[in-house]
């Protein structure tokens, strides 16, 4: 049994790290990490990664290496990307850091599962699913958050350092973000992270690092187009009212619609109703508005004499009413749709006014674009024109774009930080800090 081996048997076998003694000099032990602890789900698998990885995977390079000294970094900053412990960790560290000098391999294979173990707490809360966020497709939310994968990543970086810089920022606006708060917070003499930041970083999490989607923002009611991870273009997009919230999705778009129809929803469907009792059946034909049998795509058109309208207009009644194609529909020329189970999907608008408003929450939900077309250009690859007549004619997209919804209400630009009104409240009730090897 080598050594290094050796000192693994060690480790395994205590709860808490006892005093190791150097030959030549006596360091003090670092003291335990609640990730070590038996006891906690981060530990088995800290255990597993050691029983198969017979090598140091933070001292390789020795106890001063550029990487030890970049993990101190990090968690030193880490209250900033909501792990309280952050320098609580970072300590701990520096004592292994200290315990690794004497170069004794029990020594180097204690202290390296200290750092082992700092580095799970802090990438497990970098890749915790935003709270709120409905992930369609599961590779979409975050992955590798078990100890064994975080560490078996560390151990086969070509550059450990290219490695922690990379986990510990995760993209673009998430870094510019955090680092303009961290700025701001230290200028004025202070180590605590805005809440509000920190609920909004959560939110950020979810954006990819690099390749080529679009980001809709409905906290500054704002589209996103990006390629190779980077903002490329943007424009103004219409979010949903306070009553009927914009919600947060991932998922991806295959398809874009031309000529669409727009289906009316529930509480204007009453409206329509009570409308038709005053107005008769020439209200719903000046808008072009169809009564449906059912909700099926294959759905036949109802006589509207069929129909209940008291009932449907006091709410006692449910009925589909889509409008067709035309200069006055809701949808204009061009629907952007993406698998998400809550109807939720973007769009053109006849209503180009609304984007000369400085607020832009005033939809049902669903997504108003500022130019349609421009982004059928992008998706497309070309300019966007239907290959039929009629309505509802369907194109699938050259391939899949990742769709992230999200709700950002503090921005940095140029390392300042601007905070813009948080009318969904999300930012009192998301957010928060969790604890090490939970």
């Amino acid at each position: 049994m080598t050594g290094w081996t050796r000192g693994l048997a060690l480790a395994a076998a205590v709860t808490a790290f006892s005093p190791a003694i150097a030959p030549a000099q006596q360091v003090a032990a670092p003291q335990p990490l609640s990730a070590l602890l038996p006891t906690t789900p981060a530990a088995a698998g800290i255990a597993s990664f050691y029983q198969r990885w017979n090598n140091p995977v933070w001292f390789r390079a020795g106890a001063d290496s550029p990487a030890v000294n970049q993990l101190i970094a990090i968690l030193d900053r880490a209250q900033f990307d909501g792990l309280a412990e952050g320098p609580q960790l970072a300590t701990q560290v520096r004592a292994a850091q200290a315990q690794a000098r004497s170069g004794h391999p029990n020594d180097i294979a204690t202290a390296d599962r200290v750092l082992s173990a700092a580095w799970v707490a802090y990438v497990q809360l970098m890749k915790r699913p935003t709270p709120g966020m409905t992930y369609i497709f599961p590779y979409l939310a975050p992955q590798g958050v078990r100890s064994d994968q975080i560490l078996l990543t560390a151990a086969a970086a070509p550059s450990l350092e290219a490695y922690l810089t990379a986990a510990s920022s995760p993209n673009y606006l998430y870094t510019q973000l955090r680092d303009a708060a961290m700025a701001q917070a230290l200028a004025k003499g202070s180590t605590s992270p805005d809440p509000r930041v920190i609920a909004n970083l959560d939110r950020l999490r979810s954006i990819p690092a690099s390749g080529r989607f679009m980001v809709v923002d409905s906290g500054n009611q704002k589209l996103t187009l990006f390629e190779n991870g980077k903002p490329y273009d943007s424009m103004k997009v219409v979010a949903g009212k306070t009553e009927y919230p914009t919600p947060m999705i991932a998922s991806i778009m295959y398809y874009m619609v031309y000529n669409p129809y727009w289906n009316a929803p529930d509480h204007l469907v009453r409206k329509i109703a009570q409308n038709y009792l005053s107005m008769g059946n020439g209200y719903l034909k000046g808008r072009g508005y169809q009564v449906m049998k059912d909700w099926t795509a294959e759905s036949e058109v109802l006589p509207s004499e069929q129909v209940d309208w008291k009932a449907v207009a006091a709410g006692k009644v449910k009925i589909r009413i889509r409008q067709k194609p035309s200069d006055d529909n809701s949808m204009g020329d061009l629907k952007f749709p993406f698998p998400n189970g809550l109807d939720i999907f973007l769009h053109d608008t006849p209503h180009k006014e609304y984007f000369a408003k400085s607020d832009r929450m005033l939809s049902n939900g669903c997504v108003r674009l500022e130019d349609a077309r421009r982004l059928g250009r992008w998706l497309l690859g070309t300019e966007p024109a239907s290959p039929a007549d009629g309505a509802e004619i369907q194109v699938k997209l050259p391939q899949g774009v990742p769709i992230f919804l999200t709700y950002i209400t503090v921005q940095a630009k140029d390392g300042q930080l601007s905070y813009l009104p948080d009318p969904y409240g999300w930012d009192r009730v998301s957010g928060g800090s969790i604890k090490a090897g939970q």
